[in-house]
């Protein structure tokens, strides 16, 4: 498994360093010495801040360090920035961050309309819904007019949108984080 982890990562670096206007990012990231990594907000495995002993973990984390010791020397020279599904591409954007390493569709789409870089594929996932047991769903098609809650500004928000909306089968859309709380707390008898 480590093996595995360190052939993507040195392909990772190896992406990186060559596309062209990495050029100009590089040299942003000697003269400052620090890396700016853009990171998910806590996703366990991803990216994660523990409390107890300071320190980031996680796949994405690793990837951010080492590409600080690829170009810095030094693998803690990298500053963890948590950005959002909405977020994400507006502080890569605006420079705030050298390096976005967090859970992204890489889309035609996006490649033809941000004007950022893709490096490569570090993770590849599918979807699926989580119920309780006690509900007896078997099929997507039985989560008619449920509740469901998901990350907006998202791939995941998009392909769920449209596969219900393929099915024809309506749902309540909870991603709003007030909506979210509010039936949580439905949910959750404390």
């Amino acid at each position: 498994m480590n093996t595995i982890k360190t052939i993507v990562i040195l392909l990772t670096i190896g992406l990186i360093t060559n596309y062209s206007n990495a050029g100009e990012t590089k040299d942003s990231v000697l003269k400052r010495g620090m890396l700016n990594c853009g990171v998910s907000q806590g996703n366990p495995g991803f990216s994660s801040f523990n409390i107890s002993d300071n320190k980031w973990r996680g796949i994405d984390v690793d990837v951010c360090r080492a590409v600080a010791a690829a170009v810095l020397g030094d693998a803690d020279k990298v500053n963890f920035s948590q950005t959002s599904g909405k977020t994400r591409f507006e502080v890569l954007k605006a420079k705030d961050i050298d390096l976005l390493v967090r859970t992204t569709t890489y889309t035609l789409t996006r490649d033809a309309s941000l004007g950022v870089e893709y490096a490569g594929i570090n993770f590849y996932d599918g979807q699926g819904f989580t119920v309780r047991k006690s509900s007896k769903i078997t099929s997507v098609k039985q989560l008619k007019n449920s509740s469901i809650c998901v990350e907006t500004g998202t791939t995941t928000e998009l392909n769920m949108r449209d596969y219900f909306n393929a099915i024809t089968l309506h749902y309540i859309d909870t991603s709003d984080k007030v909506q979210r709380r509010n039936i949580m707390k439905k949910e959750i008898k404390v």
